[in-house]
């Protein structure tokens, strides 16, 4: 599938997606609204960094400054309760992640203590 085929794809599924909703008005919603969250190729921070500002600048918006804050650099259209986000999540807060999940498994709870 090429990525025009695949951004077809996408598009009308989205719109598959409102019209059910619209016909089907007793299925709930996020209450918190829905975004499409889209990710960078990986790269390196500053080629990553470069792909959301190209992307913000196609938005018509400027990327988050808060968001640097916790290594994450993304840009943000919003319609209503509905968004885009293009996201980049840096190299430094990925390695605190994987160093954190490194652990994962490691510590049980005695089963009455889940209760």
């Amino acid at each position: 599938m090429t990525d025009t085929d695949h951004r077809l794809t996408v598009i009308e599924g989205l719109r598959e997606l409102a019209a059910f909703l619209e016909a089907n008005p007793a299925v709930p919603v996020p209450p918190h609204g829905v975004t499409v969250l889209h990710f960078p190729a990986r790269g390196t921070d500053a080629e990553m960094i470069a792909e959301i500002d190209r992307i913000a600048a196609l938005l018509g918006t400027a990327p988050d400054p808060e968001g640097m804050a916790h290594g994450h650099h993304k840009a943000r259209l919003t319609f209503g309760p509905v968004s885009y986000e293009a996201l980049a999540i840096l190299a430094a807060p990925r390695a605190r992640y994987a160093a954190l999940a490194s652990y994962s498994g490691c510590v049980v709870p005695d089963a009455a203590d889940v209760a």
